[in-house]
């Protein structure tokens, strides 16, 4: 898979190095690349972020994540106050469609993309991301992130009181349907998520989640400008000078 070789080829740079073994216990320091590689390094030394020992399946198949605060089963019933990670987006590609059951905020450090439902107006608006762009998204509006790059995209997503692994995390169009057929959802049940999944109109959630995934067939994930794509190419530049301080 070609995330996973991107993320096998990180480098540390010279000023990184250095400082590897002057950081306190339990210090952490990461370097993200803007060809998608990711970096940690500790007291205890340096490895790339890879799928099979410090990521966990990012919703679908070949996306990724990995905890800095809170894990994937934190959940109202188990709190963290949030939950933060570093996701991986893979080159040119999109989630699945989907609601939080909390608040989302997403900072992108690449190109890519935001697919956002606007409930006032009916329709399917497509936010493009620039790297240092954060767009939050307020609790069960429909999205879906894209990668328009070739490259892996890395972002930083906070969500407020829900892991990946809790049912409330990522609700599905398909989702959204079997809880619609099933029982009435006019209260959530003791315990479980707020008075916005309480009042849920899931067959107008599938919906709206079936829209986003219509104009996605169509448009695909997006393209990067050629403006972009000379940006990318400084970036890097940068990055290999800076490394080499």
């Amino acid at each position: 898979m070609r995330t996973e070789r991107h993320l096998g080829e990180a480098r540390l740079s010279r000023s990184m190095r250095g400082v590897v073994p002057e950081l306190p216990r339990g210090v952490r320091l990461y370097r993200l690349g803007p060809d998608g590689s990711v970096v940690l390094a500790d007291r205890d030394g340096t490895r790339d972020l890879r799928p099979e020992h410090d990521l966990l399946r990012f919703i679908d198949d070949g996306q990724f994540a990995h905890y800095l605060v809170g894990d994937a089963a934190t959940s109202p019933d188990r709190p963290s106050n949030a939950t933060v990670k570093l996701g991986i987006v893979g080159p040119r590609s999109a989630f699945t469609p989907h609601a939080h059951g909390g608040e989302h905020f997403v900072l992108s450090l690449g190109h890519g993309a935001c697919g956002l439902y606007d409930a006032e107006r009916g329709r399917v608006t497509d936010v493009p991301l620039v790297p240092g762009e954060l767009i939050r998204i307020p609790e069960m509006v429909p999205h879906s992130f894209a990668n328009r790059g070739t490259d892996p995209l890395p972002l930083l997503a906070a969500n407020t009181g829900y892991g990946i692994d809790h049912e409330d995390y990522a609700i599905t169009a398909g989702e959204a349907e079997r809880r619609a057929a099933g029982a009435p959802q006019a209260a959530a049940p003791p315990g479980r998520g707020t008075d916005t999944l309480a009042r849920t109109d899931y067959l107008a959630l599938a919906a709206a989640l079936r829209d986003i995934e219509r104009v996605q067939r169509v448009r695909g994930p997006g393209v990067t400008t050629v403006r972009e794509r000379l940006a990318a190419r400084l970036r890097r530049l940068a990055w290999g000078l800076e490394g080499r301080r």
